[in-house]
């Protein structure tokens, strides 16, 4: 039991880090922590997806004297598809900020149920 939980260790962290995304947005009444709950959990898939990425022994995917075939080296496109996903999620944060500045100026709080309240009176 113990060498399975050793042996999986990064991928119980992510699991617990995945876990306090939807926790975070569901529980949490505040919007900002909500968006910090849901980029939580943009950052634990990130992770998830480099870990499966990588390869032990492996090398960077450039050709290098000496290293011939395809088991020498890591496969890039975990990366790459990253890289994609972690411009996507600042820009996602991006418009979610500006979006909870009008909502700020709209309805004077980030407090869910008092922005509720607000906008049915």
């Amino acid at each position: 039991m113990q060498e399975l939980f050793s042996q999986y260790f990064i991928y119980w962290l992510i699991l617990i880090l995945f876990m306090v995304g939807p926790f975070g947005m569901i529980y949490k009444k505040n919007l900002v922590k909500k968006l910090m709950a849901m980029n939580v959990m943009q950052v634990a898939v990130i992770i998830f997806f480099l870990v499966l990425g990588q390869k032990t022994g492996g090398t960077l995917p450039i050709e290098m004297h000496g290293l011939a075939g395809v088991e020498n080296y890591i496969n890039p496109l975990p990366h790459a598809l990253m890289l994609t996903a972690i411009v996507v999620s600042l820009s996602t944060t991006g418009v979610a900020l500006a979006l909870l500045i009008l909502i700020q100026r709209r309805y004077g709080t980030l407090e869910e149920d008092e922005m509720l309240r607000r906008m049915n009176q």
